[in-house]
This record gives structure tokens, sequence and C-alpha cells, in this order.
């Protein structure tokens, strides 16, 4: 395993600030990429709203981003690796990526893609203890006005914060390692863990930037996802350089 390096408190504004420049040196491509992301979202809530899940569109999109997230971000891992080494950066150098270790990116999303899956299964749960079966209207306004629609909130936001706390954790640092070196998948979680074990307090303060940057991306109708998307990608691109430190280099 790598190293892992102390971070102090405020480290992850340094992040931030270095994903805010790769976007502002290459905002075509970054932005182009964050529309991609916008247009899965829009297709995702479309079809929440077809189905008639109006009431579920923030909890599945939320889980989404934090768990399928990390991994459709490897184009500006790409980018902003691009951008640190003086390399040009095209716009079908972000599209198409390759990585150091496809195979074992792939099972990590895999990893991924589970956990989310067992949420969506753990939501549907929560449906069917709380609310007896699916319900014609699953509008938010209306869970509001049941009560126990409202329990159901509750415990959902609360074991929702639990998958998001442990794949966090899991993920931190690890999608891009797997973009960039060649480890298996358990190193990079490893790793990841340890990080973040080792550095509670940074990681919370980079966890609270996430929330308020992916939060602002969600005004005007989510169409703030194009710009914050891009950001959180090239900003975890910075994260990963920092908080691990490769002795053979």
């Amino acid at each position: 395993m790598p190293e892992v390096r102390m971070l102090t408190l405020f480290r992850p504004f340094v992040w931030l600030a270095r994903g805010f420049l790769d976007l502002l040196a290459m905002p075509g491509i970054s932005l182009t990429y964050g529309l991609a992301f916008f247009l899965q979202v829009c297709v995702t809530v479309g079809l929440l709203y077809y189905f008639a899940f109006s009431g579920f569109i923030f909890p599945i999109v939320a889980a989404g981003a934090v768990l399928i997230g990390p991994v459709l971000a490897a184009g500006l891992y790409e980018a902003s690796r691009r951008r640190q080494k003086g390399i040009d950066v095209h716009l079908t150098d972000v599209f198409i990526v390759t990585s150091t270790s496809p195979v074992r990116l792939l099972g990590f999303m895999l990893i991924l893609y589970f956990i989310f899956i067992a949420w969506i299964v753990v939501a549907l749960t929560l449906v069917d203890i709380y609310l007896g079966d699916i319900p014609s209207e699953t509008d938010l306004a209306a869970l509001l006005r049941s009560e126990n629609g409202i329990r159901m909130l509750t415990v959902g936001t609360l074991i929702g914060a639990a998958f998001a706390v442990v794949t966090f954790a899991m993920s931190a640092i690890a999608a891009p390692m797997l973009f960039d070196r060649d480890v298996s998948t358990l190193t990079a979680i490893r790793t990841s863990l340890k990080s973040v074990r080792e550095n509670v307090m940074p990681m919370a303060v980079w966890v609270v930037l996430i929330l308020l940057v992916a939060g602002s991306g969600l005004l005007a109708a989510g169409v703030g996802l194009i710009f914050a998307f891009p950001l959180l990608g090239h900003t975890t691109w910075h994260a990963y350089v920092d908080a691990v430190n490769w002795t053979e280099n």
C-alpha cells in the first residue's frame, strides 16, 4: 500500500481552488463533460416522473451521484492529470479514457453499483414497511402530509447517510488511484479508508465542500450541475494527488 499523508484541516480548500483553476483552464472540455452528466440526470428524473416515483427523485439521484459519480468522473481525472503534466487536453481524451487498471476500475464500479442497488432495495423496503404498497402519488408534498411518509423519509435519510459515509470512505481517493496506477481494487479501497481514518477532520471539511458545491449545483432545476460536477471531478483528482504519497517517485 502507498503511504497516506497527514492533511491540515483546511487543505480541501486548496484542492477546490486547484480544481477551479482546472475548470477555468479548459472550460469547454469541463462544461461539456458536465453537460453530459446533467443530461444523464435529466433522463433519470424523467423516468422517475414517468413511473410516478417523483417523491424519490432526490434520494435516488443523490445516491446515484455519490455511488456512481466517482467512476463517471474518470474523464475529468484524465483532464486534470494531463494539465498537471503539461500535456495538451482534447475532448476525445476526456470521453475516451484509458485507465491503468481498466478491469480493476470496472470491478470498483461494480462494487459501487451493487451498493447503489442495495440502497434502492432498502428504499423500496421502507416504502413497503411504512406505506404498505407503492402509492399512486409519491411526490414529496404528499409524503410530508402523511405521518408514515414523514417517518419513512426520516429513517430513509438516516440510512442513506450511513450508505453515503461508508461509500465516501471507500471511494474518496480510490477511483482516481485505480485510474492512475496499476493497483488492486482492494489496495485502492484500503488506501482510501486509511486516508479518511487518519484525516477525519480534513475529510469532514471535504464532505462539507462537496455538499455545498453539489447543493449549489441543484439550484435552477439542477442546471448548476453542469458546473458543479466537473468542478468536483477536477478537485477529487487533486485530493488524491495530495493525499497519497507514492514513495517510488
